[in-house]
């Protein structure tokens, strides 16, 4: 590597992961050699790619105990075969028991769809969150302090991915057979480490309108 920078940066993750290595090693509890075996999750978490949002530490997990899946803002789009290809497994094969939509206060994402501004490939990204503003245009616009517009519409994002994640087919498929799972919606506020209920948990299709509810 002819970069001394890079090499620099690359070679403190490998000694990061000798240290990781390490630790592992002297684990006298057997929980590794267990999670060698497979994972049983009962959360899977759908957040932020912000590097600022680890799950497990955010919901003190250890490893084997969140199954995660993140992009930016923390969506959940009809259309993203990978998000779906992550629920399915995790719903019908691990059978989780919970599903965490997690925002986070300050998220760019979001404030780069309140703005006007092109960013490039994102931006067809980001109209999914337009569209999120549009059904709460009124409200936002009445916010006059920047932060606070951001971090209202990242309440209302997590509220409206919830929806969306209950109407997928694998979501409501699971509640026509029986299946125990809830669906709830969390805003991280990354300087204090809380998890913010957003009090929009559902674990059956009673609540939503009947055209999204199967029978």
């Amino acid at each position: 590597m002819g970069n001394q920078a890079l090499e620099k940066s690359f070679n403190e993750i490998l000694e990061g992961n000798k240290d990781w290595v390490d630790f592992v090693s002297k684990d006298e509890s057997g929980r590794f050699q267990q999670l060698a075996k497979g994972q049983s999750p009962e959360i899977l978490w759908i957040g932020c790619a912000d590097s600022r949002v680890p799950a497990n530490e955010i919901t003190g997990r250890k490893p084997g105990e969140v199954f995660v899946h993140r992009n930016i803002a923390n969506m959940c789009v009809h259309s993203d075969m990978s998000m779906l290809s992550v629920l399915d497994y995790a719903v019908n094969v691990l059978k989780i028991k919970h599903i965490i939509v997690a925002g986070h206060y300050g998220c760019g994402g979001v404030a780069a769809s309140l703005s006007r501004k092109q960013f490039g490939i994102i931006d067809n990204w980001l109209c999914h969150i337009k569209d999120v503003y549009r059904l709460h245009s009124q409200e936002i616009d009445s916010i006059k302090d920047e932060e606070k517009r951001v971090d209202r519409l990242v309440e209302l994002n997590v509220k409206e991915q919830v929806f969306n994640l209950c109407t997928t087919s694998i979501v409501q498929n699971a509640w026509k057979n029986g299946q125990d799972l809830a669906v709830h919606g969390m805003v991280i506020n990354i300087g204090t480490g809380e998890l913010v209920d957003q009090n929009c948990t559902f674990d059956s299709n009673n609540d939503l309108d009947n055209v999204f509810a199967y029978q």
